[in-house]
């Protein structure tokens, strides 16, 4: 029943990724393996209480896998594990609530505690959550979109006025290119090949930009197709839909360099076809500094285009000339992107591609970077942020009556590090798992111990929450 309600006009998004619902015909079954899976395990009745702490310890379960230790079920108490302890053990609540005080009231600073929310914290949970950290006199707000889409808010912000996507699914239906580059829809977001397919049908060309090949992007067989009697016989004999017409295997790192190559080859196409490649008038109305922009493309040399992109001229050429003669161009990128070293000067390169082309602000044309958490947009929209602007900062200091700090704080790979280094004493953790989403396991693990105080807040038991400082609380 539950399956059937999920991502329908009267039922309830799912919560393994943020693709976009259709606005018109919803299949029946609108959802792929993962949020089923996502689904099951958030619909689990069964209960994970003391007694199954008291049966097994830490280390105890930390030998199950990661399914297993989901699978014990939903906690439902309150428990510790105290100094010295090698089990969790059922706490009252006012005692937690009195060590978690004593412990951040005995800080020399508010800057020594970290507050970390995952994006599956809903919007009012995260504000409750971002005002108490700051009401508590700290910045120190961590959060899931530090390794998540931070570089693409950082380039997009200043550039297009607008730090998330640009386009609706109804505009990838329409465009007539679209790049997917630093992207698996397949494994990640496999909704997305609907689209994607949707778009083929609609004559779109399709050119994927990734170091591994991902099978999804080559051929893709719907199924739901197989409950529609003009396409089940084709689906079940045939190959199913080519969804990629140009595969460019970058090298790792190496994606500006290969957005330069294609934007090299437009604007030799433009010499060559005067007005016909370039969108001038769109330039001229709604961009700065131009100029500067195309030399610098043009200064850059073939040489080190193809060693930085590990992508020959010649195949360069291929995927400018798809572009050359469209404006109906979506770009779409995922983490693949966002974690490069260049990250945020390689999507300020997919802005300038678009602005070149005038392929923003119109029907099937903008900036589309795939989130993958539902709700990574929705907690830094409530606060949550190392980085809070003095606006939001003095409109809720008057809401709340208090001062709020200023002092930026500490992002993920920041806290990381000041955990290791004993910088930090207390962590406290809203929902999610730093120790599995963080790029270091070990180090992440061993700062955690070095905490006086770790609090983690739940629904269901993980491999996190057995990495654990002096004294622990897990929190349903």
């Amino acid at each position: 029943h539950g399956l059937l309600k999920m991502n329908q006009k009267d039922g309830f998004d799912c919560s393994s990724c943020a693709w976009p619902d259709p606005d018109d015909h919803r299949s029946v079954a609108e959802f792929c393996e993962n949020g089923a899976k996502a689904t099951a395990s958030d619909a689990d009745d069964r209960a994970c209480g003391p007694e199954v702490f008291a049966k097994y310890s830490l280390a105890d379960l930390s030998h199950l896998s990661d399914r297993d230790q989901n699978n014990l079920g939903r906690l439902t108490h309150p428990l510790v594990k105290r100094p010295g302890g090698t089990h969790y053990e059922p706490i009252a609540w006012p005692e937690a609530f009195e060590i978690i005080g004593r412990e951040l009231n005995a800080l020399k600073s508010p800057n020594d505690a970290a507050f970390y929310t995952s994006g599956k914290v809903p919007n009012e949970p995260a504000f409750l959550f971002q005002l108490f950290a700051k009401q508590f006199g700290t910045n120190n707000l961590p959060d899931c979109s530090n390794m998540c889409h931070e570089s693409s808010g950082a380039a997009l912000s200043p550039t297009l006025g607008l730090g998330k996507g640009s386009v609706t699914l109804n505009d990838i239906h329409e465009a007539e290119v679209i790049l997917i580059i630093g992207q698996n829809p397949g494994t990640n977001h496999p909704r997305m090949l609907t689209a994607l397919q949707k778009a083929k049908r609609n004559g779109a060309k399709i050119i994927s930009v990734n170091p591994l090949i991902e099978a999804g992007l080559n051929h893709f067989k719907n199924p739901q197709d197989f409950m529609n009697p003009l396409r089940a016989l084709g689906a079940l004999l045939g190959d199913g839909t080519q969804i990629t017409d140009l595969f460019l295997q970058v090298r790792v790192d190496g994606d500006m360099g290969l957005l330069r190559g294609i934007m090299k080859h437009l604007f030799e196409a433009e010499d060559l076809n005067p007005g016909q490649v370039v969108d001038h008038a769109f330039i001229k109305e709604f961009t700065t500094g131009f100029e500067s922009f195309e030399q610098n493309i043009r200064n850059t040399s073939w040489e080190d285009i193809e060693e930085l992109s590990g992508i020959s001229r010649a195949l360069l050429l291929e995927a400018a000339n798809i572009i050359a003669h469209k404006q109906k161009i979506i770009t779409c990128w995922a983490m693949g992107v966002t974690q490069q070293r260049q990250g945020v000067q390689t999507i300020q390169e997919i802005v300038n591609l678009h602005l070149m082309k005038g392929a923003i602000g119109k029907p099937g044309a903008g900036t589309c970077p795939v989130r993958g958490h539902s709700n990574v947009q929705g907690d830094r929209t409530m606060g949550v942020w190392e980085q809070p602007t003095k606006i939001f900062q003095d409109a809720l200091g008057k809401e709340f009556n208090f001062q709020p700090p200023y002092e930026h704080g500490f992002d993920v790979v920041e806290s990381i590090k000041a955990m290791y280094h004993g910088e930090l004493k207390v962590y406290f953790g809203l929902g999610g798992n730093l120790l599995a989403a963080g790029p270091d396991t070990e180090l992440i693990a061993e700062g955690m111990r070095r905490q006086n105080l770790t609090v983690y807040v739940g629904t269901k038991l993980n491999r996190g929450h057995l990495t654990t400082g002096k004294t622990s609380l897990l929190l349903p």
